[in-house]
């Protein structure tokens, strides 16, 4: 059998995710609060998040299909019946090794992959206080080894006085990178190359904490919505799987033609979940744009290209591609990296009803033929820089 690069290079998996415990808030949360703390109810037989007194979208059973024998709607009902690397840092610890995973970057659930569902708690200290102690409880689920699991922040992107206060209290804990919102309008919120957000991105420049962009992090019950939009949950599933790396390419659009990039030269910017293969003739098509627009003249202090902004600063991340993964890395060979989006139901996580593989048998293949030094970067070298990992 030969070698599998998993042997030769540290492989650093960038987006997994925790499937919150019960008591994940209502341990950690003022009790002067009550039923508003975030909790599992069951309703029908399925867990769900309640937050707020409201239904915050899908529980955790949802989210959680690693190893599950079926297909988007069909899953786990109740927080029980998930498998225990999903939500025990120990247990995660140990499918890593067997895995031959060195180290994962761990984003939330329950909260939103951009913090948005804290918003359905409408009272801004409850709302701050349940975005601190998921921060506190991420610190302690990677207490179990901090150099193989390395926390993301949750972010009070409603308020930027509150936001950077959270990222100065969190850099100064140990968390490794920043969760920010990757829609803001959505919320009601100004673009992520508005004036409004330079606190932001200037305090996690100053602290050397990456940005995270993760696609969906809008609002779950506009998502859920489009599942059951006609033609079929699953199809409808699928499409919107497919076609939500579009929200990130114009969120680096957004943070390159709005100056963010040049603004913050020192800035790391991760577009989190949303593929590799559309960056080439994302970039391609902004560089082209960018000079028949002329965007120079207006924009005399703006010195490079979008691709040499993206080249300079911004990362992204692929867990199943193979021909268009090829052509981003002979493009973009420093700013790819790996992932495998465990647990969620379009992750690497091998279940009966899936055509995924497992993590070694999978970039051993999608990695064929690349250069060893490239598969370093991708596996090892990149994310190692990104985050600041020893």
């Amino acid at each position: 059998m030969s070698e599998s690069l998993f042997d030769r290079h540290r492989a650093i998996d960038t987006d997994t995710h925790v499937t919150e415990p019960p008591d994940t808030w209502t341990s950690r949360v003022a009790s002067k609060w009550g039923d508003a703390i975030p909790h599992l109810e069951r309703v029908e037989g399925r867990d769900v998040w309640v937050m707020g007194g409201k239904n915050a979208g899908m529980g955790p059973g949802f989210v959680t299909a690693a190893g599950y024998d079926g297909t988007f709607p069909e899953s786990r009902k109740t927080f029980d019946e998930c498998p225990r690397a999903s939500w025990d840092s120990k247990a995660r610890l140990a499918l890593m090794d067997e895995d031959g995973v060195y180290a994962q970057i761990v984003y939330p659930n329950a909260g939103g992959f951009g913090s948005g569902a804290f918003l359905s708690l409408e009272e801004p200290e409850l709302m701050l206080a349940c975005v601190q102690a998921y921060n506190d409880f991420l610190l302690e689920w990677c207490s179990a080894d901090p150099k193989r699991l390395i926390p993301v922040m949750a972010s009070p992107f409603w308020d930027v006085d509150a936001w950077v206060a959270e990222i100065e209290r969190c850099a100064a804990l140990g968390h490794k990178a920043v969760l920010a919102c990757n829609q803001p309008r959505a919320w009601g919120h100004p673009a992520l190359f508005d004036p409004q957000w330079d606190r932001v991105y200037a305090a996690a420049q100053d602290h050397a904490l990456s940005i995270s962009f993760h696609i969906g992090g809008g609002s779950f019950e506009e998502m859920a919505g489009e599942f059951d939009a006609g033609g079929g949950v699953k199809a409808n599933f699928a499409r919107v799987s497919s076609t939500i790396f579009v929200d990130n390419s114009k969120q680096i659009a957004d943070v390159i033609f709005g100056g963010v990039c040049h603004r913050f030269p020192k800035l790391n910017l991760v577009s989190v979940e949303s593929g590799v293969g559309w960056i080439g003739s994302s970039l391609e098509a902004m560089d082209w744009q960018w000079r028949n627009g002329g965007v120079s003249k207006e924009h005399p202090e703006f010195e490079l290209l979008p691709s040499e902004y993206f080249e300079r600063q911004i990362y992204g991340c692929f867990w199943f591609e193979e021909q268009s993964l090829k052509a981003a890395l002979e493009r973009f060979p420093d700013n790819i990296m790996w992932e495998t989006d465990y647990p969620h139901p379009t992750s690497m996580s091998p279940g009966p009803a899936t055509p995924a593989l497992p993590p070694r048998d999978y970039i051993d293949r999608a990695l064929a033929g690349v250069p060893d030094d490239v598969a370093h970067k991708v596996l090892e070298g990149t994310p190692s820089k990104v985050y600041n990992l020893d």
